[in-house]
């Protein structure tokens, strides 16, 4: 069974860092391409960083280049997003993807920037 599981969020000041976690089971996040998005009430999920399967390259939102940073550790199964500089309109919901829009989903973890 998949299972994608983030942890990490929390309440920071702008300008603070955090690292989410998503740690896998039932695969193997080396087979796949993995990506983070986030969603805040009322508006639709988006996503935000991904990181590919066969080359290792990256894919950052605009907004959120210079400041964040998507990896993986093949030892651990996990996939972080290493989150710098934050401001108050990275609040929301971050959640760990693997497949795209009609793939599998972790639970989210709530970040909250303030200022």
């Amino acid at each position: 069974e998949v299972q994608l599981v983030e942890s990490g969020g929390g309440l920071v000041q702008a300008g603070g860092s955090l690292r989410l976690s998503c740690a896998a089971s039932g695969f193997t996040v080396d087979d796949y391409a993995m990506g983070w998005f986030r969603q805040v009430p009322g508006k639709e999920r988006e996503g935000v960083s991904c990181i590919s399967n066969t080359d290792g390259s990256t894919y950052y939102r605009e907004p959120v280049k210079g400041r964040f940073t998507i990896s993986k550790d093949n030892a651990k199964n996990t996939v972080y997003l290493q989150m710098n500089s934050l401001k108050p309109e990275d609040t929301a919901v971050y959640y760990c993807n693997r497949g795209g829009i009609l793939g599998y989903w972790g639970q989210g973890t709530q970040v909250t920037v303030s200022l």
